[in-house]
């Protein structure tokens, strides 16, 4: 689902600052197609000649004899949209349309350690974009509108081969009670909040590459790549409890249970509703198989199942 701007770069016609308009002239004659041209100075973009503005300038008043022998760097443009080779096209799409209308269907520059790579037209970004907003509505939880099952199996194989990975399985307790007490349009409110809590305590800087992931129903997955799990937890669980509390009274919040029919129509204590955080690590063995790390994961969430309130356990 994540895709670099790279993965779309086609290599583009260069010249050199000091090439003259006459020379840009032919190039753009004899390659009816290419919409720019990229001007470099020791590999590395230092302007974009674009063919509507370059005839644009030629057409102007005396503009063909006041230019054709001239250098290139004169009627080139330095306002450039230049991108690294591993900026998602997400970003890059953000950044090409917040341009000024003047330069808004410019070339998208592309770079690889400050050297020129290669160039993306705003036609191909624009298609591309589209592709991957379609695989993720079709791939997304409707509810949640983060990644299903089909994506979160694919990046777990690749989490896998990290040096260092956490992976935590994250859910809700009580979450039945709560929707038979609530409702289920309560129920919904809850599982919103509970992956936009996630979502802001994964998605950092800090995380990267980071994951979050709806399995489905109250059942939640995040992936990070190193061991400091703690404050992780901690952040996601106090946020939960502080937004669940206004659903309880005053006397249920004391007690630390409500009082729920069960299916034979018989009250009976159940804990308020927390969220259980089961860790698994590679920091003490080899993890290989997906299959291996949802079985270790099934002990860790049997184990955080046995609390009566939020709370997390790490199996290294």
């Amino acid at each position: 689902m994540h895709m670099v701007i790279g993965d779309l770069a086609k290599e583009g016609i260069t010249v050199s600052p000091s090439t003259k308009c006459e020379d840009v002239y032919s190039i753009f004659e004899t390659h009816t197609t290419i919409e720019g041209i990229v001007v470099v100075l020791k590999e590395k973009p230092i302007g974009l000649v674009m063919r509507t503005h370059f005839f644009q300038k030629l057409s102007t008043k005396y503009g063909f004899d006041l230019f054709m022998k001239r250098n290139i760097d004169l009627v080139m443009t330095k306002d450039l949209l230049t991108v690294d080779y591993s900026t998602s096209v997400t970003d890059v799409s953000t950044l090409a349309m917040n341009r000024i209308q003047e330069s808004l269907y410019d070339l998208v520059i592309v770079t690889k350690q400050d050297r020129m790579y290669g160039i993306v037209s705003i036609r191909e970004l624009i298609m591309k974009l589209s592709e991957i907003q379609i695989n993720i509505a079709r791939y997304s939880n409707p509810l949640s509108g983060l990644p299903g099952n089909n994506v979160i199996e694919e990046t777990l194989q690749e989490v896998l081969t990290y040096k260092r990975f956490s992976v935590f399985y994250i859910d809700i307790n009580s979450f039945k009670a709560f929707n038979d007490t609530f409702g289920f349009s309560r129920g919904d409110e809850v599982i919103k909040e509970t992956a936009t809590i996630i979502s802001d305590v994964f998605f950092t800087v800090e995380n990267e590459p980071s994951f979050v992931g709806h399995i489905g129903g109250d059942d939640f997955i995040a992936t990070v790549p190193h061991y400091k799990y703690e404050e992780l937890c901690k952040q996601i669980i106090q946020r939960f409890d502080q937004f669940i509390l206004p659903f309880y009274s005053q006397e249920e919040l004391e007690r630390g249970y409500m009082r729920v029919l069960n299916r034979r129509g018989i009250l009976e204590n159940t804990p308020l509703t927390g969220i259980s955080i089961a860790v698994v690590q590679n920091r003490h063995h080899r993890i290989t198989t997906v299959r291996e790390l949802s079985e270790i994961a099934a002990k860790v969430k049997r184990k955080c199942k046995t609390y009566k309130k939020s709370t997390f356990i790490c199996m290294s």
